[in-house]
């Protein structure tokens, strides 16, 4: 069952799937039907999810899930990856790929890999006070208070020592 994503509770579980580059506003528009019929038609062992779909920053896909309803299951979890690698296709961006983590200073997203961080920290380029979206935050309440946060305050602080 589809539910506005502002009507999920803080408890619902969610998924972030990071693009490899923007999405513009048409792409954007053109999504959220497909969002909504996913979130509509995702099951779990034949019961309706309490779900929906959003996409934040015009650079994240979340996914969220009303577990108090009904829990997701292995098999809804790889239906959902299915539906995002088809959507990777459509719009011929990555959403699936985990080599890259998303910065924001002054309004505006930057991505780097992994290997990139160190050398970042070192021209000042990613700082403490650099907001990190850490997508692996659990839930929708950490969504909203956790996401973005200050670099120093997740696990990239040991850089900052």
């Amino acid at each position: 069952m589809y539910v506005s994503f502002d009507q999920l509770p803080p408890s619902a579980r969610v998924w972030i799937y990071q693009a490899s580059r923007p999405l513009s506003g048409p792409e954007t528009v053109a999504l959220l039907p497909h969002l909504a019929r996913f979130s509509e038609e995702w099951t779990s062992h034949g019961r309706s999810l309490l779900a929906s779909a959003e996409v934040l920053h015009q650079q994240f896909l979340v996914i969220g899930l009303d577990e108090g309803v009904a829990g997701a299951s292995g098999c809804s979890i790889d239906a959902s990856v299915r539906f995002v690698a088809q959507l990777e296709q459509e719009l011929g961006i990555e959403l699936l790929d985990k080599s890259r983590m998303a910065f924001m200073q002054d309004g505006e997203i930057y991505l780097l890999k992994h290997n990139e961080i160190k050398a970042a920290v070192a021209a000042g380029t990613v700082g403490p006070d650099t907001f990190y979206f850490d997508n692996t935050v659990a839930t929708k309440g950490e969504l909203g208070t956790s996401w973005p946060r200050p670099a120093s305050q997740t696990w990239l602080a040991r850089y900052f020592g």
